[in-house]
């Protein structure tokens, strides 16, 4: 079994640009691509949302962000037509907006 010390071996030879290459390939491997939605899922997060609206009641919201998707859960606040955005307030009573192209999913969430 051979055993050397890997990369450790080759960064001495390497120039610091190539070393900050391969860190930020590194990094950008572990990035997510955002799924394209269908019409009926569209349709069925439109009516989730209006009912939310209206009731007031929790939603959790699974949106594309900073190359992830991320979860928040809250009540939908507002929502600005011309800016295609969802306003959002979590439990601590923070704001979030949220472009509407960004969001994957909206169910209501179980109290």
């Amino acid at each position: 079994m051979i055993r050397d010390r890997g990369k450790i071996k080759w960064t001495s030879m390497m120039l610091p640009e190539h070393v900050k290459m391969l860190r930020e390939w590194e990094k950008e491997d572990t990035y997510e691509e955002q799924a394209a939605l269908d019409e009926q899922q569209l349709e069925e997060m439109n009516m989730v949302m209006g009912e939310a609206m209206e009731t007031g009641r929790t939603v959790t919201i699974t949106h594309y962000g900073k190359h992830r998707y991320q979860l928040l859960i809250g009540t939908i606040h507002y929502y600005n037509e011309p800016g295609q955005k969802l306003h959002i307030v979590d439990r601590f009573q923070q704001t979030h907006i949220i472009g509407i192209s960004h969001i994957a999913d909206i169910r209501f969430t179980e109290e």
